[in-house]
């Protein structure tokens, strides 16, 4: 590669990253020889469709959303619904997310100045994060994380921070939790319930988030698109807490609770001001998504009590079928409180190394699987070394066979 070449890649200064090496260091994708890697979910993908494994890696679900809802979005391209939406999402859609919050929560965010509409939950973390953080702020994000928390954190040059969430129950551990804050915390991003380890905060763990934060002047983001995904346990959006709602952003979207995850509807909600600041950069990354989504979107918002009740209570039943079979292939399991993943400790049947067996499984017993270490720093994936992560947002004859296929897992092999 020439010099000019070189600098174009890598950037004007051998000292200073370029976007791209910040952002793939904070998702672990950068060599220690500089040299990109893919993601874990890619490796996988492409290791399952290879083999023929059943893919429990990545997570989204192997059948449709309710039926109503795609009739909306097919009716909506008929009737020419195929332009630019506007900028901050279809008033239709704005005021069902607003209906959403109050009727779930007894929160009331203006249609018109306190919500915007995403290209998924993603971009609106994205533009958070771009908007309102950069070089010489501290995020604070809990370990292990969702990668795209790092790697956007790492575009924006803010330092990533971390408190990590320690087996078996995967709640915040609030000495920990304090310690991780700083005089330089500028947001602590809160994914509840939280990918990828199942866990529901505890009102307790949430409430000293907000202490923290009014301590620290930090604001809150909260990634909640499992909102609707949990088991016998609340889901308490933090912005419903004393003091919390001033200063908190809460970022949810349509893709996991109606299994639409390819329409990428997200939605941020919000105090007026810092919706307005993270409008400014959305805008310029997709400006608008998903025309005939949207108000098929809001319909969904509008569903039933008993349709949000049933989607829990159906992938309940799945969380359990897939953790039998990995108990009775010999893991130990970590029960989870919500979302689609269950995780397990692979140690108990000889294997150290999450990523080794991942890399393996496919070749040998026919399933994907999602190493945890990935998910975190360095001393994080040290101590998250065995666990591995299953997703069981699957129908229920292909978790029936995969139970089958671990239950083969030859022990140490």
């Amino acid at each position: 590669m020439s010099t000019a070449m070189r600098q174009l890649v890598h950037g004007r200064r051998d000292d200073v990253a370029a976007p791209w090496q910040r952002t793939a260091a904070g998702s672990n994708l950068l060599g220690d020889d500089g040299g990109l890697g893919v993601t874990i979910f890619e490796e996988m993908t492409t290791l399952a469709a290879r083999t023929g494994a059943i893919n429990l890696g990545q997570g989204f679900p192997d059948e449709d959303g309710p039926a109503e809802i795609a009739a909306a979005a097919m009716d909506a391209i008929r009737n020419g619904a195929n332009q630019y939406a506007p900028g901050k999402g279809t008033l239709t859609l704005r005021t069902a997310v607003a209906h959403h919050q109050e009727r779930f929560y007894g929160l009331t965010p203006d249609p018109e100045t306190d919500i915007i509409v995403t290209t998924g939950a993603t971009e609106a973390l994205a533009a958070t994060l771009l908007a309102l953080t950069g070089p010489g702020d501290e995020v604070l994000t809990f370990e292990p994380f969702y990668d795209s928390y790092g790697a956007i954190i790492g575009l924006s040059g803010a330092r990533h921070t971390t408190a990590p969430l320690l087996a078996p129950d995967f709640q915040p551990n609030l000495d920990a939790l304090e310690a991780a804050f700083s005089e330089r915390t500028r947001m602590v991003v809160v994914n509840n319930p939280h990918n990828p380890m199942g866990s529901v905060f505890s009102r307790d763990a949430l409430t000293r988030i907000v202490e923290l934060a009014h301590r620290y002047n930090a604001l809150i983001v909260t990634d909640e698109v499992y909102e609707h995904l949990t088991f016998d346990v609340p889901h308490i959006p933090i912005a419903t807490l004393p003091g919390a709602a001033e200063r908190t952003l809460t970022i949810s979207s349509a893709g996991k609770t109606f299994s639409f995850t390819g329409w990428k509807v997200g939605w941020l909600s919000g105090p007026a001001d810092l919706v307005a600041a993270v409008r400014t950069v959305k805008q310029f990354l997709t400006y608008s998504s998903g025309a005939p989504f949207q108000d098929a979107v809001a319909l969904g918002l509008g569903l039933p009590d008993s349709f949000y009740t049933g989607i829990a209570s159906a992938l309940k039943a799945k969380r359990d079928l897939l953790s039998s079979g990995l108990r009775q292939a010999g893991f130990d399991v970590f029960t989870p409180q919500g979302t689609y993943f269950v995780n397990v400790d692979t140690a108990p049947l000889g294997f150290a190394d999450s990523l080794d067996l991942a890399r393996r499984m496919p070749e040998q017993i026919g399933v994907a699987a999602i190493p945890v270490p990935v998910f975190c720093h360095p001393d994080g994936a040290r101590r998250t070394r065995s666990l591995l992560r299953f997703a069981f947002c699957k129908k229920t004859e292909v978790l029936q066979d995969a139970a089958q296929r671990l239950a083969s897992l030859q022990k140490g092999a």
